[in-house]
């Protein structure tokens, strides 16, 4: 097994089913209130439990992205929680979260160079 082998799988697995258990709980709210998360800006153009339905199918196919293309669906990982960071920034609430969506990007990011590495190796 190459040094980078383990690592890689392990990203893939956390930034695979992650993205889908959050996109499926956009569905129930069972782990928090989604829409609470929303800028009132965003919250005035749509109904905020539509648009965190299709926020949860984006995520739900990001994270099958994440399992069979890691890099294409890492990529997209990486690119929607800079997107969600900035959107909570902007907003001027949830700081905390923001840093934590930063970090995951950096994460989903080093699964797309490890999974490019080691697809040239």
């Amino acid at each position: 097994m190459s040094n980078t082998l383990a690592p890689q799988k392990l990203l893939r697995i956390t930034y695979g089913l992650v993205p889908i258990v959050a996109g499926l709980d956009k569905f129930t709210n069972l782990l928090t209130n989604w829409s609470s998360y929303l800028d009132d800006r965003l919250k005035s153009l749509m109904d905020p439990s539509l648009f965190m339905k299709l926020v949860g199918i984006v995520e739900i196919v990001a994270g099958i992205l994440v399992l069979v293309r890691p890099i294409v669906g890492g990529t997209i990982v990486a690119l929607w929680l800079v997107a969600i960071a900035l959107q909570l920034i902007l907003g001027g609430h949830y700081y905390d979260v923001a840093v934590r969506d930063l970090v995951m990007a950096v994460g989903a990011y080093t699964l797309v160079q490890l999974s490019r590495k080691s697809a040239t190796a």
